[in-house]
């Protein structure tokens, strides 16, 4: 019971200042939340459609999605999806491992607006 009060105080005393942090950088700086555009063949017939799919932070939530993708390609977002990956169990020889989670977002535009991020 002692260590589990422990860690309640340290949490109190840090009241937030880590998701405060967390919340300014994104706030002023939206290219920190949009890792990379995914580049496949599904993402490729998705853009016929005027949807693109982006990696961004875990911590990143749909409203702070949209701004930036709006400030950073200067295009209207109509709609956001997010899906969470979980990472896949890797074997190799007697190791055990496993590939790195992400979020994947799934951003709609406007009808007549594009993005140019595949390539050529």
């Amino acid at each position: 019971m002692g260590i589990l009060n422990k860690f309640k105080k340290e949490e109190k005393q840090l009241g937030g200042e880590k998701s405060k942090v967390a919340s300014v950088a994104t706030h002023n700086q939206p290219a920190l939340l949009i890792k990379r555009a995914w580049i496949s063949e599904r993402a490729g017939d998705l853009s016929a459609f005027g949807k693109y799919i982006f990696i961004v932070e875990k911590k990143a939530n749909k409203p702070e999605i949209k701004k930036a993708v709006e400030s950073i390609y200067k295009v209207n977002v109509t709609d956001v999806n997010v899906v969470n990956v979980k990472g896949k169990i890797k074997k190799l020889g007697k190791s055990i491992g496993r590939t790195a989670a992400y979020k994947k977002a799934i951003i709609t535009l406007k009808n007549g607006q594009k993005i140019d991020i595949m390539p050529h």
